[in-house]
């Protein structure tokens, strides 16, 4: 199953939740059934220890279809819109679960070996704070290039959206945009490099665990088009995360409670070298097949 939330000006509430069918978009909003946002959802199904699949047999309504393809446009006050699949409380990045991000992070260290190379052979996984909502785009959103760096780059993972007990209830496509200078100057500005204003996209769709049999067996690609002509194109395969998932969730949840709906970001194996830094007008598109594209402009902030 398929999950988005989509914006229609000319609906109460304007926020609805659908279901994709085909090359549709079923109206799944049921306010009276406390069903609004995907986040009731998921809180639902973290209540009552249930799958995302059982919380929409259990809140859904069944309103009109939208053609899909109307719906994949630009936010705006027009015309209905997909919007971010869930507005997450917490999101949470996982760093070097892959080896050529070790590799490319320890580029300019003088250490035999490097500190990231460390951690990617190392029990503990690196974790750290990503952002909130506030910080979250959805499909077309713009994702930003901070001001005060010339390296902001995108970082094409697989996400995964868990319950309070550490389950997986979801999975969709993110771009973990981080300013690759500032943390190279010096990996104590991390936050810095990886946290501000559109630096997480998420969707375009919740995915259910029961559409994806093996998270470990997906392609992630990844394109940045410059007017019109792609200036960048990778892929990689979720077969070669080091870390299990269900690790990187443990740690995460080690003496630190977490909301329904925390997103956790898995690590990219894609890296973007500093020639192909965004600018502003970039349109970066990232695809794991049967997930859809994730499509966003990147603004030059400040």
């Amino acid at each position: 199953m398929q999950i988005v939330q989509f914006v229609d000006e000319s609906a109460t509430p304007r926020l609805r939740v659908g279901r994709i069918e085909r090359d549709q978009v079923v109206d799944l909003t049921n306010p009276g059934r406390g069903l609004d946002t995907t986040l009731d959802l998921i809180a639902w199904a973290d209540r009552e220890r249930a799958s995302l699949a059982a919380a929409v047999e259990a809140l859904a309504g069944h309103g009109r279809g939208y053609p899909l393809a109307s719906l994949e446009v630009a936010p705006n006050a027009s015309s209905a819109f997909l919007e971010i699949p869930l507005h997450p409380p917490e999101v949470w990045g996982c760093g070097v679960t892959y080896r050529k991000s070790a590799e490319f992070r320890d580029e300019e260290t003088n250490q035999k070996r490097g500190m990231y190379d460390q951690v990617y052979a190392a029990a503990r996984p690196e974790i750290f704070f990503k952002g909130t909502a506030a910080r979250c785009v959805g499909p077309r959103g713009p994702i930003g290039i901070r001001s005060d760096s010339t390296f902001t780059a995108p970082e094409p993972e697989l996400a995964i959206v868990v319950g309070s007990r550490g389950g997986i209830l979801a999975y969709t496509v993110a771009d973990d945009v981080s300013a690759w200078d500032i943390e190279r100057e010096n990996p104590l500005y991390l936050p810095q490099s990886k946290i501000f204003q559109g630096c997480c996209a998420l969707g375009p769709a919740l995915v259910t665990p029961e559409e994806v049999p093996d998270p470990y067996g997906l392609s992630v690609a990844a394109r940045i088009l410059r007017a019109g002509t792609v200036t960048f194109e990778d892929r990689v395969e979720t077969s070669r995360i080091k870390r299990r998932l269900e690790e990187l969730i443990e740690y995460l949840c080690r003496d630190n409670p977490i909301p329904a709906g925390t997103v956790v970001l898995t690590g990219t194996g894609i890296i973007v070298s500093a020639e192909h830094a965004l600018r502003d007008g970039d349109i970066v598109e990232v695809e794991i097949p049967g997930f859809g594209r994730l499509l966003n402009p990147a603004r030059r902030l400040g």
